[in-house]
């Protein structure tokens, strides 16, 4: 008999692993803002731009920032690839940390149950986009987590983070050696990276050492997609076309505006400030 989708989640280990994972968060100045923007409760789902090649930090630095400010007991879950996830002695830690193999059977369950979702619609794609476009938001064209929130009715959560992509410096995704490679097909591994970082210098598929970026999470306010158009919507190719252009429209429009307050010159205070 098979666990039923996030049954596996454990708020007694999270609250006895968040100091830990809150150390490593540390390590990037994390600035999460916007839990205001929230609902009270779920089902919503939380749509992310993925960055930081093989150890992104954005999950980590949200999750912990969220359990502050909402606690652990609320059914928090991220959607993980297959092959994390069957990873020996690691997929069994991150479920009880709220991991859920990708997929929309897994998610739809958990939601059906009042539970949030956290997606990175880009996954590796988008982890390992080269460094000349790391404020760019690329989910190429995926559009799964459009139709799930249309077909479940539930909001979505817009989290648009700048700086975990400045961790390293990816110079190729690698596609064309992945291709090459028959047991990255089947694992559905798209990427094989060549990236630059410490302590090997240029590596092709070999985690890095994080450089230490400061990281910054923006929430948004909530989308309501399926209150015009209902779970009907998540058939119509173009409902779903302006959806997905609607929400990645905005958080290209946050990631710059995020990306300009870093360029700006800090203000210098004056006597008592």
């Amino acid at each position: 008999m098979t666990d039923a989708p996030g049954s596996k989640r454990d708020p007694d280990f999270i609250r006895r692993s968040r100091p830990v994972l809150e150390r490593y968060a540390s390590y990037f100045r994390p600035d999460v803002r916007g839990f205001e923007h929230l609902p009270g409760t779920g089902p919503f789902l939380v749509v992310g731009n993925h960055s930081g090649g093989q150890t992104p930090p954005d999950l980590p630095i949200l999750l912990t920032a969220w359990w502050r400010e909402r606690g652990v007991e609320e059914p928090v879950y991220a959607l993980f690839h297959s092959f994390f996830i069957g990873l020996p002695g690691v997929g069994p830690v991150v479920e009880r940390a709220g991991a859920l193999e990708a997929g929309h059977g897994n998610a739809e369950a958990v939601m059906k149950d009042g539970g949030v979702v956290v997606v990175y619609p880009g996954g590796d794609h988008e982890a390992f986009r080269p460094w000349r476009d790391r404020n760019r938001i690329d989910f190429d064209g995926r559009d799964g987590f459009v139709r799930l929130a249309l077909r479940t009715g539930a909001p979505v959560v817009p989290a648009v983070s700048i700086g975990a992509h400045e961790t390293l410096v990816v110079l190729s995704r690698g596609e064309a050696i992945a291709r090459r490679l028959p047991y990255m097909r089947n694992w559905r591994i798209k990427t094989f990276p060549i990236v630059l970082g410490p302590p090997w210098g240029i590596t092709i598929g070999m985690p890095t050492f994080p450089l230490p970026a400061r990281v910054t999470v923006q929430l948004l306010a909530p989308l309501r997609w399926a209150e015009e158009h209902g779970p009907q919507g998540a058939e119509d190719d173009k409902v779903v076309r302006r959806c997905y252009e609607e929400i990645t429209s905005l958080m290209q429009g946050t990631l710059d505006q995020l990306a300009r307050e870093r360029r700006a010159p800090k203000q210098s205070r004056g006597p008592g400030e």
